[in-house]
């Protein structure tokens, strides 16, 4: 079972310690009553890897580990297999010692555009969100973060966390919690916290940057990366059951719709840092993510919109500060 007594060892004497009188709680509960039906499997996958601790680690510029001797094939090979067991991979890219981890998502592009939008992470305590398999937790704690704690209930992206960790030597200053935001008491501790990829899965999203807003620091940034549509402040798409095949998605305001609905919780200093459409070279099919993906959700005669003829994905990036 993973052990999440360090962090709450490391959060004990912080401003995160009132999260004590109800995590490890919450955590005791999941682990009785709602581990899924495969993760024993995916965890038997994690306990099977080596405890190896990198010569070299590159979290500025990717998530990369490498030893000083290189592994023998049959090492690598035997990596790769347990790695392959936690499939899909879908945020990443990650290379590990010779086995490199090619994901869905080009997340290390979506990383270089918000990267220069963002204060300083140096000595800050980060919160992500819906953060998957927590590859951007690493280039957090490679950008400068003291401390990235990254919330997500899904449990395979738990163990792909757990099992990247643990080949980066056991590394401390990242941590995944199998949490949804809703969870979480009021904290108002982290100095940056990101919502990226989320807001559109909410049915409320407004209580979800009400949610935001209550666990950052009075002068704390907010970053906030979703999906939008073209339009005017009131521009506010909803989809059908589906929307480029994927069923949870409730509303899709424009970016300007999104900046109101920022600036309405009270959040200031609201802007739209960047906006861009997704490629179906950031999010494809890959060999460690086999089945369908942003091409076969497009219509295939006009690339520009969805199969079910909404517009095609385009994302926008905010910046808001909590007064």
């Amino acid at each position: 079972m993973i052990d999440f007594g360090p962090f709450y060892s490391q959060i004990a004497s912080g401003p995160l310690a009132p999260w004590l009188e109800t995590l490890p709680a919450q955590i005791g509960a999941w682990q009785r009553e709602s581990l899924h039906g495969q993760f024993s499997q995916w965890l038997k996958a994690v306990d099977g890897l080596p405890a190896l601790r990198p010569d070299r680690l590159d979290l500025l510029h990717s998530v990369t580990a490498r030893s000083a001797q290189p592994l023998s094939d049959g090492q690598k090979l035997g990596i790769e297999r347990l790695l392959r067991n936690l499939m899909p991979w879908r945020k990443g890219p990650f290379s590990l010692y010779g086995v490199d981890i090619d994901t869905e998502w080009r997340s290390d592009w979506k990383w270089q555009r918000v990267l220069p939008h963002l204060s300083d992470l140096s000595g800050r305590t980060v919160l992500d969100v819906g953060c998957g398999s927590g590859y951007h937790l690493w280039r957090m704690i490679g950008a400068g973060a003291h401390l990235a704690v990254g919330i997500d209930p899904t449990q395979l992206f738990l163990c792909q966390f757990e099992a990247v960790r643990k080949l980066l030597g056991n590394d401390q200053r990242a941590h995944l919690l199998p949490l949804g935001i809703e969870q979480m008491p009021t904290l108002n501790a982290f100095d940056t916290v990101f919502s990226m990829g989320v807001l559109y899965h909410r049915r409320s999203p407004l209580d979800h940057l009400w949610q935001l807003k209550n666990q950052l620091v009075s002068e704390g940034e907010l970053v906030l990366e979703t999906l939008v549509v073209e339009g005017d402040e009131n521009q506010v798409l909803v989809p059908g059951e589906r929307y480029a095949a994927m069923r949870n998605v409730w509303f899709i305001p424009s970016a300007r719709a999104v900046k109101l609905w920022l600036e309405k919780c009270g959040f200031v200093d609201v802007r739209i840092a960047d906006q861009s459409i997704t490629t179906t070279e950031e999010q494809r099919a890959t060999d460690w993510m086999r089945t369908e993906s942003l091409a076969d959700f497009l219509d295939p005669q006009d690339s520009t919109r969805t199969r079910e003829g909404y517009p095609a994905p385009m994302r926008a990036l905010l910046i808001a500060r909590k007064p």
